[in-house]
């Protein structure tokens, strides 16, 4: 089951012989949208008949929504038959494993970019963890995280690899080698990767980066639609050489296969 089998540029990307994949965007605390999407994303691979289904989470399911606590032990628990997941560590677990393993300085950052909506659904107050101290802070954040939810996050890969597509968070370095690539880069890169149009010898599928809807470019395919504030939170379907969506907010439709122009998991 696992491998490397390099894309062949020469032809549209396919998925691995006998899986079908879902890819699902950044949720950032939006347990709603999760379970709409999960529950559209059950029915289609159902309808769709008998395969080896991979389900793979892109990362930032915590910050900026309500209740990253609920998402996270959802996926956490999550199983259904003939389904296997995978989960792509983003920035946002990277800097909440961060805080949890002590690392001072990054607290007030956090707290602005989503990490108190993160910390209101685990019960403790940002406002008033601001006012405390870090070490008090830090200390409070570690108290109050379910040790079972650190150990899921831990877990999580910065990459897969399925078939002739590459899932990672955020993109990866143009021109170096998949093997050599920095994590920084996976989690947290934009440009130069969001406007390099070389062919990696694979289809990236990111999140990390928002758009109003799908983005798709010869080398790679965005399905960050900004759940947290959209509404909107999108998914990928590969099977052979199709690729389909679905999303929360009704915009999804069947598309065409493109022309082709570190801690990993790869499904062939």
């Amino acid at each position: 089951m696992f491998g490397w089998m390099k894309a062949k540029q020469d032809r549209v990307p396919s998925a691995p012989d006998g899986w079908r994949g879902y890819a699902v965007g950044d949720i950032h605390g939006r347990v709603d949208l999760l379970d709409r999407l999960l529950a559209d994303i059950e029915r289609d691979n159902d309808a769709r008949g008998p395969a080896r289904t991979l389900l793979v989470f892109l990362g930032d399911l915590i910050d900026r929504g309500p209740t990253s606590n609920e998402v996270v032990e959802r996926l956490r628990t999550y199983t259904r038959p003939g389904v296997e997941t995978a989960f792509i560590a983003g920035n946002h677990e990277e800097v909440l494993l961060r805080l949890l393993a002590g690392e001072r300085g990054l607290m007030r950052h956090w707290l602005k970019f989503g990490g108190g909506d993160c910390l209101r659904s685990y019960g403790l107050d940002p406002v008033a963890l601001d006012r405390i101290g870090e070490t008090a802070a830090l200390a409070q954040l570690h108290a109050a995280f379910p040790p079972a939810h650190q150990k899921f996050l831990t877990g999580f890969a910065d990459t897969v690899r399925f078939g002739d597509y590459l899932f990672v968070h955020a993109g990866i370095r143009p021109l170096v080698d998949l093997s050599l690539q920095r994590q920084a880069d996976l989690r947290w890169i934009r440009d130069p990767f969001l406007t390099d149009q070389t062919d990696h010898g694979f289809m990236v599928v990111h999140g990390h980066t928002i758009s109003e809807r799908v983005v798709e470019r010869p080398n790679r395919i965005g399905i960050d639609t900004g759940a947290y504030r959209s509404g909107v939170l999108s998914a990928i379907g590969l099977e052979g050489n199709r690729r389909w969506y679905l999303d929360t907010g009704g915009f999804a439709a069947a598309a065409a296969p493109a022309t082709v122009g570190t801690s990993s998991v790869t499904v062939n």
